[in-house]
């Protein structure tokens, strides 16, 4: 199935992004999409950037799909760059559609296309679905990981 386009996202995008990322119990507790603005500030931050890329899967001029993929030059790994896969989103409507297997192959491409030597994302420990989705995909749960909110 390739009857989408995958894009970068623009302002008018926004909007369905927000709603996407908000369309589950854990971005219902920290997404607004009854405010735009820090997102929309948060788009030209990232559309200023080169190292990242905030792309759209549009069908039938409807935003179906998003990502964001970040490239990361290092030292680490014998000066490797890495790409970091994050927020990837199908709208409710499209999933089990391929879309988002589509989408994963899009960034690994595309971090192929930057010379990246890895490919990394994180996903919420509660988000077995998404876990499964992902291994079959051929990534491993390698690591665990750590935040702290500031």
């Amino acid at each position: 199935m390739t009857d989408f386009e995958i894009r970068p996202a623009v302002a008018d995008d926004v909007p369905a992004i927000v709603g996407m990322l908000a369309d589950d119990p854990l971005g219902a507790q920290r997404e607004s999409p009854d405010d735009l603005a820090p997102y929309l500030a948060a788009l030209e931050r990232l559309s200023s950037d080169p190292h990242q890329h905030l792309m759209v899967a549009v069908r039938e001029d409807r935003v179906v799909g998003t990502l964001q993929l970040s490239i990361i030059p290092g030292l680490s790994r014998r000066g490797s760059t890495r790409s970091i896969i994050e927020g990837v989103r199908v709208h409710t409507d499209e999933r089990g559609s391929g879309l988002g297997t589509q989408l994963i192959e899009w960034a690994i491409d595309a971090s192929r296309h930057h010379g990246c030597q890895l490919v990394q994302l994180t996903s919420d420990r509660t988000r077995t679905d998404a876990h499964r989705f992902y291994e079959r995909l051929g990534f491993e749960a390698s690591h665990l990981g750590f935040k702290l909110r500031l």
